[in-house]
């Protein structure tokens, strides 16, 4: 953070497309195809007052053995191993000589730690010359370091997996233990056996002249993943240029914040097969630093390297609108059913193109918001992009196949088969990889086929106005909003915008949800209409202890499914007394007894602390569901405001590692504002 500037804002909106052979030959020509795409995406991209700064370019590109290898032999007389016995990584150092020289010994002492073998370094040649000042004040000094495979590490994905710890290793000793992330320019871009990543905070007609290396004959490959960045919101940098590790990303993940939040929670009950002992090396899984799109690649990468397929993982990331999908196959359903429980999805207008240097494809958001069309030549091209005509040289006449993602919907190019798998045959065979449909008979409890329970009896309206009063209602909360809902059963309508004072600059108290606003989106979407559209906008929710993300199982699914997270008081005695038996449920009233002479709100505080320990205490006990309540509100003790009393518990379990072994059920009397409900959630 330095001044207003927080990097959890960071959104963004661009161009990406792909191109790949779909026989795997590798050649120059996919690579300036790459940058010829780049190009024609320029209007995609951003760029400051002056024009030669850009926002972002880059490419991704598979391992570039045939240059590597002729380089590294004649300009430093280094021999490498075969391909897939060495990797390569692309780093951004501190331009200052000293400070370098620190980054360099920091990542040599931590390879020997991980028994990596140093083969070699390359400075990169690059252009300066023909950056705008922006962009030029704050150019890395670039290198490429070369690793040898150990022999008791296996070709393919357990190299990766090696590699992926070394680099979390250097980047968190580097970049993340110092006070600020912003003094320091040391990024690794990529770091693979399989591809790396050249970009920087490029224009997109900047990529190919920075880097000379992009215009060498010798620079080949199969497959090349480019982009044009727009930073919506944003400082542009160039470890924020695109493409990352995995993806490169056209649209804005609305959801990251609370998809960040969970993977916090969910990391300290994950226990890796894969990764053993060396698993907390790893933490945390997402760098707050990151955009929305660095963040969504961090996720993929972790899942993948984990031991899913990439087309899992995004399967698992971007699901298609299954829960309202009465046509969809059963075993599809099944699949993201079951991955429902384990994981929410990201969410918000994308179009991802990603590759492992093996496989390349794109998805589209559940809303289809953002635009991607390909098509496919009679010489086995395949291109894909944000728009149509990004690549001159194919001419009409050699296209076979045109064709746009659809919604929710998966392209995939394997070019070890050697063909394009559609998104029905790919998704069929994932979801039919494990018993999903028997998991989720044997362990899923439909809150539908629970007992049913009337609502609990009728409030005794006598002290209502107290209670009014002490939950902070107002005459126009009963005047314009709970009055016109009661009377039609409708949300009342408003006009857009709001002039009332900040609650922070108010000289009259305020209840904790005038604090907050709601948080919109930084680009461009069409409304969703929630009735015409009601197959994009299920609200269903699940309750009990989650699972270990990375050991899928029947217990993944040991929990309640209710379509909608607002309930009745039928619900809440449901809760309380008809679940199965391996469901343990406990109320914790959230009140407590005001003191009147206490000005600094130690009593308050001192309360909290109170039901942060009475949970934790539930919990150890094997407590899975914990139903806060001020139903108990009388003259002597007040309620804790609901958004308070179960935010801070969120996050105490967080900090305590125990907030996905429990469900938190809130049964309040304060909210009465969509705004309210949706700050709750």
């Amino acid at each position: 953070k330095q001044g207003l500037y927080d990097p959890s804002n960071e959104h963004e909106n661009c161009g990406m497309g792909f191109i790949v052979d779909l026989k795997g030959r590798k050649s120059h020509d996919i690579v300036k195809g790459a940058l010829e795409i780049c190009v024609n995406l320029d209007h995609r991209g951003g760029c400051g007052c002056d024009p030669i700064t850009g926002d972002g370019a880059g490419i991704f590109i598979q391992l570039p053995d045939k240059f590597l290898r002729d380089v590294l032999k004649s300009d430093h007389s280094i021999d490498l191993p075969e391909l897939g016995d060495y990797a390569a990584g692309f780093i951004y150092f501190s331009k200052d000589p000293d400070q370098r020289a620190v980054e360099k010994q920091t990542i040599e002492k931590v390879l020997i730690q991980e028994k990596l073998r140093t083969i070699g370094w390359r400075t990169v040649p690059v252009r300066s010359e023909i950056l705008g000042k922006a962009s030029s004040e704050c150019e890395p000094h670039m290198e490429q370091l070369f690793v040898a495979r150990p022999n008791n590490c296996g070709v393919g994905l357990p190299f990766e997996r090696k590699l992926y710890l070394a680099r979390r290793i250097i980047s968190h000793q580097l970049r993340y233990e110092i006070d600020s992330v912003e003094n320091t320019s040391f990024f690794i871009n990529s770091f693979s056996s399989k591809t790396m990543t050249y970009k920087g905070m490029l224009t997109t007609v900047q990529l190919g002249q920075y880097f000379p290396d992009l215009s060498d004959p010798r620079m080949d490959s199969a497959l090349a993943l480019t982009h044009s960045r727009f930073s919506t919101n944003t400082f542009p940098s160039w470890p924020r240029a695109q493409p990352f590790r995995y993806l490169c990303h056209n649209g804005e993940i609305n959801t990251v914040r609370g998809n960040e939040n969970w993977s916090y929670a969910r990391q300290y009950q994950i226990a890796s097969e894969v990764f053993g002992d060396d698993f907390h090396k790893l933490l945390p899984i997402i760098r707050e630093d990151g955009s929305d799109s660095q963040k969504f690649d961090n996720c993929l990468e972790f899942l993948t390297l984990s031991g899913r397929s990439l087309a899992h993982s995004m399967m698992m990331m971007i699901p298609e609108p299954w829960e309202k999908h009465n046509d969809m196959d059963p075993l599809k359903k099944d699949f993201y059913k079951f991955h429902a429980c384990i994981m929410e999805p990201w969410d918000g207008p994308a179009s991802i193109a990603f590759s492992d240097g093996v496989q390349v494809g794109a998805v589209l958001d559940r809303n289809g918001l953002r635009p991607s069309r390909y098509y496919v030549t009679n010489d086995d091209m395949v291109i894909l992009a944000s728009e149509v005509g990004v690549l001159s040289s194919i001419d009409s006449s050699k296209i076979v196949k045109k064709g746009r993602l659809e919604p929710g919907r998966m392209f995939l190019v394997d070019m070890e088969a050697g063909r394009i798998i559609d998104d029905q045959e790919l998704k069929t065979k994932i979801a039919q990889e494990k018993p999903y449909r028997k998991w989720l008979e044997e362990s899923l409890v439909e809150a539908r086929d629970l007992p049913v329970f009337p609502n609990f009896e009728v409030d005794d309206y006598s002290d209502i106005l107290t209670r009014q009063k002490a939950f902070g209602y107002t005459f126009e909360d009963i005047r314009f909003l709970l009055g016109p809902s009661a009377e039609t059963g409708k949300q009342p309508l408003g006009s857009m915008g709001n002039d009332s004072p900040l609650a922070v600059l108010s000289e009259k108290s305020q209840i904790i949800y005038n604090y907050f606003k709601q948080l919109f989106a930084q680009v461009t979407n069409p409304p969703i209409d929630p009735i015409r559209e009601e197959i994009v906008t299920a609200s269903i929710t699940f309750i009990g202890s989650e699972g270990n993300l990375t050991s899928p199982g029947p217990t993944s699914c040991r929990m309640i499914k209710y379509e909608s997270p607002l309930v009745d008081d039928g619900i809440i005695r449901q809760l309380e007394v008809g679940l199965p038996d391996d469901f343990s449920v406990c109320t914790l009233p959230i009140l407590f007894s005001p003191n009147p002479e206490i000005q600094d709100g130690s009593d308050l505080r001192d309360a909290l602390s109170a039901l942060f320990e009475n949970a934790d205490r539930m919990i150890e006990k094997g407590t899975n569901i914990i139903i806060l309540s001020d139903k108990g509100l009388n003259a002597e003790y007040a309620a804790i405001p609901a958004l308070l009393a179960s935010s801070g518990l969120h996050h105490h379990l967080i900090k305590k590692g125990t907030r996905t072994k429990v469900s938190i059920v809130l049964e309040t009397g304060e909210p009465r504002e969509v705004q309210h409900f949706a700050l709750l959630l």
